[in-house]
């Protein structure tokens, strides 16, 4: 039994963020022991969600990893935890495009059987604010909202106007959030700036979320929504796939500022399958660690560290090395643009004849993608669902031998590299929804 609340908004910008991490970091201010997860693809927020909890942050997303696996890796994520934060996606009922409610954050409401803080921007509302919850209260079925949370409220008029007009429809206010109680946070052009990259001044943000969210929530009324939730059965998900792979091949895993986008599970299902995991970090370790037999590159920003990228010669030619020796690199996003012969004009690993550029424009999406040939990541044939987002392009966007397929708008799109050893593509996946891949992977570096 875990106590467990989602932290869900009308859409985005209302303020979700804002009430998770605070909830998560006044919670553990007061000795509790906090499990932080966010719903869909999203890497940025739980960086901020695991500075305020001290345990990893993690993602339920129904369409990545199948709507089975979510109560799973939700009693994985909990285990010893007295209350879970879940963080939402997007609008309540925004799910994949043209699916219905599939991943959105009603669904995965639902999966968990856990009640909904909903918060409301009431900038420029008053009254009608009622209509507003009343009608999230009402839309949908299986979906208990338990409370609202009223951010960028302008005064105590208007807070008791808000307050009176959700007493109207019965809705309990939790919390109440002034507009100059608002804690900046740096973004840029696919979100906030992540924690690895200004990891003091993310720790101060995250207190002065605490101590905003303790003055404005009532805690011991949100702990009691979050402690109605029914009991809930579920198996934890296991990392295991089989038997490790003999040898302890060492893997290194791209990390640092510049490739900090990955899933926890990530390094937890290599570890399992046998492998001796080592962080490296492109923007300060010249050469891979010792004894490396594969490598395995997650997204990130390298774009905006090009040029240092580019500056480190030494590792740059140690994965161009590790490549030609036909050693296993899995990369995905920031890693495919690492690859390349250049990025932006700058030269990186030239393990790929490609070249990378931003683009004004955002490729963001859901992809059900199939493995076009053998690799050392996925068999032919292999089905996976993945995430796209980024604002670069490679030209070329494919090679002779793709690593996916998948139908698009104006046919089949063919994307990534399948060249030897080397599987790298645009296509971010969770590989807790397909926990073959990282057996398959170490059993190639073995």
């Amino acid at each position: 039994m875990v106590a467990r609340i989602v932290v869900a908004a009308p859409a985005s910008g209302h303020g979700k963020t804002t009430v998770a991490t605070g909830l998560l970091a006044a919670f553990a201010a007061r000795g509790l022991r906090v499990a932080p997860f966010k719903v869909g693809p999203d890497y940025i927020d739980p960086g901020y969600h695991a500075l305020a909890a001290g345990r990893p942050g993690r993602n339920l997303d129904p369409v990545l990893v199948g709507e089975e696996r979510i109560g799973p890796l939700f009693a994985h994520g909990s285990a010893g935890a007295d209350v879970a934060v879940v963080e939402g996606v997007m609008g309540l009922f925004d799910g994949r495009t043209g699916a219905g409610e599939l991943g959105s954050t009603a669904h995965v409401a639902k999966l968990l059987d856990a009640p909904v803080v909903l918060v409301v921007d009431a900038t420029a509302q008053a009254r009608s604010i009622a209509a507003v919850v009343h009608g999230f209260r009402s839309f949908g079925s299986g979906v208990r909202i338990a409370g609202v949370v009223l951010n960028r409220v302008g005064s105590d008029r208007h807070e008791q106007i808000l307050r009176d007009a959700c007493a109207e429809v019965g809705t309990p206010v939790l919390g109440v959030l002034r507009r100059h109680d608002a804690v900046a946070a740096p973004s840029r052009h696919l979100g906030l700036v992540p924690v690895v990259e200004r990891h003091a001044e993310a720790l101060e943000s995250v207190r002065a979320l605490a101590a905003v969210v303790a003055s404005g929530v009532d805690l011991d009324a949100v702990l009691a929504v979050a402690r109605s939730a029914p009991p809930f059965a579920a198996a934890p998900w296991t990392p295991s796939v089989g038997e490790p792979v003999a040898g302890r091949p060492v893997v290194a895993v791209a990390g640092g500022p510049a490739f900090s986008f990955s899933y926890a599970e990530t390094v937890e299902l290599l570890t399992a399958a046998g492998a001796e995991v080592s962080i490296v970090d492109p923007l300060r370790d010249e050469a891979l660690p010792p004894g490396t037999r594969g490598l395995v590159v997650g997204g990130g920003f390298p774009e905006v560290y090009a040029q240092q990228l580019s500056d480190n010669a030494p590792l740059r030619e140690a994965v161009a090395a590790l490549a030609a020796r036909g050693a296993p690199i899995a990369a995905e996003c920031a890693g495919l643009l690492w690859l390349a012969r250049t990025l932006d004009g700058r030269p990186m690993c030239g393990v790929l004849p490609v070249d990378a550029a931003m683009t004004p424009k955002l490729t963001l999406g859901y992809r059900d993608a199939v493995a076009v040939a053998d690799s050392a990541l996925a068999a032919a044939g292999t089905r996976v669902s993945g995430h796209e987002f980024h604002r670069t392009a490679v030209t070329p966007s494919s090679g002779a031998t793709p690593a996916w397929a998948w139908h698009g708008e104006n046919g089949t799109v063919r994307e990534g590299f399948a060249e030897g050893s080397v599987h790298a593509s645009y296509l971010h996946l969770h590989w807790a929804g397909a926990p073959h891949l990282a057996h398959r992977l170490v059993s190639a570096c073995a």
